[in-house]
């Protein structure tokens, strides 16, 4: 059971890193730093975009609009931060070995 909550912290752990690279790309290219009509630059916007828009529309429907700065990034930061430390970290952990040892 230890090993299943390891690798979902770790995919966690991955996505978040995903969520930050969404990010930075978005902010290459608004800024024009890098070329958006590059076929490399494009497919990998296209898959983050796939990755990441799932979880963020829900959350960008439920925050107020704030003009040009996008808020719903952090907040998914912050909720899978608070998944993989809290609810699976060592209190997760805890509260599941309770249940299963009894």
């Amino acid at each position: 059971m230890a090993e299943i909550l390891t690798f979902i912290q770790y995919i966690l752990g991955l996505y978040l890193w995903v969520i930050v690279a969404s990010v930075v790309l978005s902010w290459l290219v608004t800024f024009n730093v890098i070329n958006p009509y590059n076929n490399f630059v494009r497919s990998l916007m296209a898959a983050f975009d796939a990755v990441t828009r799932p979880l963020l529309n829900p959350i960008r429907r439920l925050l107020p609009q704030t003009g040009g700065i996008d808020f719903a990034p952090l907040v998914l930061i912050l909720g899978v931060i608070f998944i993989r430390d809290y609810l699976i970290g060592h209190c997760g952990f805890g509260i599941i070995m309770r249940q299963l040892c009894g």
